[in-house]
């Protein structure tokens, strides 16, 4: 590990992956800052509300279809490092056409879901008005979005992680000037929040079709006429069987957050605003993790593809390696500076205290979740998604929801310490499954 720690060649291939993931995963926050300074601007609170509620929904959608990249990434990785270019080109065309098809079936099935939504809710009459003209726009942008996943996906299994960022930054940024036109300048209101939406995923839509049209051709030898011919149920199994698994793993992970913030509410109003603020530290650490996840995902799959056992073992003992860096410098720096972001976050003097009561969980979660990040990539280049599958579904409910049970009358502390058990449950069991199986697949095919 130290050796390849003090390899520059095998840092510089890590970061050059990496770094512009992590780049463009930070414009993500920032675009939510401004989406929140802008709509929080109009002249009342419902305004900002009927946004963030619509705005979940929506995001909920797009999470729960992450699979499209996440599948694409694992297989189109593989086929790079065999070298198979048809292939490549093949999972881009199956890939796309299932976004199109499930974007065309969110917008056709859009009133069913709202007032399924709703009727979850206790949204004021006014939120739940807004939210409804928010949402009612902004899913209009949703097959772009899923397009989007895709080619994101394409181009990193092909190792192309500059593209992928100069799609995300550009949407982001298109949303950001957006937003402050429509809704500042012309007085769109929500319509008009929802509307900068619809237009950054356009924008992204057309910087990635771009992107992946200089790559193909690079390549040489796209036809998409010839290929959509020979497109047949067969040859989509293994992509829909992998988007089905990884499907179920998205699911139960967006549970355990939902309960978190669910349950919560019923703890009160200062508790569940205090595990917000957490939870959004929480999502700092995966800007830098996922970054490595990335190089993991590309370089396993690549590893994968040219049978090489030696590479998958390198780049998963050097991910490794720098994932735990990580985490140990974010462990330090919500340590020290934790109470610090928590009053940043919010001037609630009450607020701050429940947060500061439940910081310490935030402090060592770090170390005890950097393996679920890590090792998810490394599944998903091996195309593993059963393995992902059944890790989320063992942690989910052979360990979150009983440890909250038996610890249940300890209120928000219940939470967090199943949520910290919950993380270590998936970074033990995929840490396990790759020391004990994984890494000896290819020595022994």
């Amino acid at each position: 590990m130290i050796a390849l720690l003090l390899n520059p060649q095998k840092n510089r291939q890590l970061l050059a992956l990496a770094l512009p993931m992590i780049l463009s995963n930070i414009t993500v926050p920032l675009l939510g800052l401004v989406d929140t300074a802008v709509v929080g601007h109009l002249s009342n609170a419902y305004y900002l509300g009927g946004v963030a509620v619509g705005s979940t929904i929506i995001t909920l959608i797009l999470w729960l279809l992450g699979f499209l990249r996440m599948a694409t990434t694992g297989l189109v990785a593989q086929a790079y490092g065999a070298n198979d270019t048809q292939q490549q080109f093949k999972l881009l065309i199956q890939a796309a056409s299932l976004a199109l098809m499930f974007g065309i079936a969110a917008i056709a099935l859009q009133l069913p879901i709202l007032n399924l939504a709703m009727a979850m809710s206790d949204a004021s009459l006014e939120v739940e008005r807004y939210c409804r003209e928010y949402f009612q726009v902004r899913i209009w942008s949703t097959p772009f979005a899923l397009m989007n996943l895709v080619m994101l996906g394409w181009l990193l299994g092909r190792q192309q992680p500059k593209a992928a960022m100069w799609q995300l930054i550009i949407a982001n940024l298109v949303n950001i000037v957006l937003d402050v036109l429509f809704v500042l300048v012309l007085g769109w209101g929500v319509k008009g929040a929802g509307l900068a939406s619809v237009f950054a995923d356009i924008a992204g839509f057309l910087v990635a079709l771009t992107m992946v049209r200089s790559q193909l051709n690079k390549l040489g030898g796209f036809k998409l006429f010839t290929l959509v011919k020979q497109l047949s149920l067969q040859s989509y199994t293994k992509l829909i069987s992998l988007n089905a698994d990884i499907f179920v793993r998205s699911l139960c992970l967006q549970l355990s957050f939902a309960f978190m913030t669910f349950y919560a509410a019923g703890l009160g109003d200062n508790t569940v605003a205090a595990n917000a603020v957490l939870l959004n530290l929480l999502m700092l650490i995966s800007y830098a993790l996922d970054g490595i996840a990335y190089y993991a995902e590309a370089e396993v799959g690549r590893a994968y593809g040219q049978r090489n056992s030696q590479l998958m073992q390198e780049s998963v003992t050097l991910a490794w390696a720098w994932s735990a860096i990580a985490a140990l410098g974010f462990t330090l720096f919500f340590a020290i500076g934790g109470s610090q972001i928590i009053a940043m976050l919010t001037s609630i003097s009450e607020v701050q205290a429940v947060a500061e009561e439940y910081l310490i969980w935030v402090i060592f979660i770090p170390l005890l979740a950097f393996g679920s990040y890590l090792f998810d990539g490394v599944y998903i280049g091996a195309a593993k998604g059963k393995v992902m599958r059944n890790s989320m579904i063992l942690s989910t409910f052979g360990v979150f929801f009983p440890v909250w049970y038996l610890l249940s009358e300890q209120g928000n502390l219940a939470l967090w310490a199943a949520m910290s058990c919950f993380m270590l449950a998936r970074s033990a069991s995929l840490s396990l499954h790759y020391w004990f199986r994984l890494r000896l697949t290819l020595n022994t095919n």
